[in-house]
This record gives structure tokens, C-alpha cells and sequence, in this order.
């Protein structure tokens, strides 16, 4: 699964580990979903688009 979270992050000017803090998770978390490594659970990725003022789809983008 694709998604925004680096743009996202740099757009907001914050660190993986400040983004992380922020939502509760490691930096490693942060790190691996931007790497699209780890996709998240329904729950974090509620939170990480909510953080940002978007809807998980337009954060996640499936590769259907």
C-alpha cells in the first residue's frame, strides 16, 4: 500500500521522531510505514490521517 505520510511529515515540518511522539509509536513505526514496510492498523492510520486533516484515502492508496 502506498501512501503520503513522508510528504505529509516534511509538509508539516516535523522529524519521524516528532511525528511519532505525537501519535504514540516509535520513530521505527513512522519509519516503516513510510517505507510502505508496515502498513498500519485501522486505528493508527485513523490517527496519522486525522493528524494531518485528511481521510485515510487520502493518505492510503491501495494498489488494486
Amino acid at each position: 500500500m502506498d501512501n503520503d505520510v513522508r510528504e505529509l511529515r516534511g509538509s508539516a515540518g516535523l522529524s519521524q521522531q516528532a511525528l511519532g511522539e505525537r501519535l504514540g509509536v516509535s520513530r521505527q513505526t513512522i519509519n516503516a510505514i513510510e517505507q510502505g514496510r508496515y502498513d498500519p492498523s485501522l486505528p493508527l492510520a485513523i490517527r496519522l490521517a486525522r493528524f494531518f486533516g485528511r481521510t485515510v484515502e487520502e493518505v492510503f492508496h491501495c494498489d488494486d
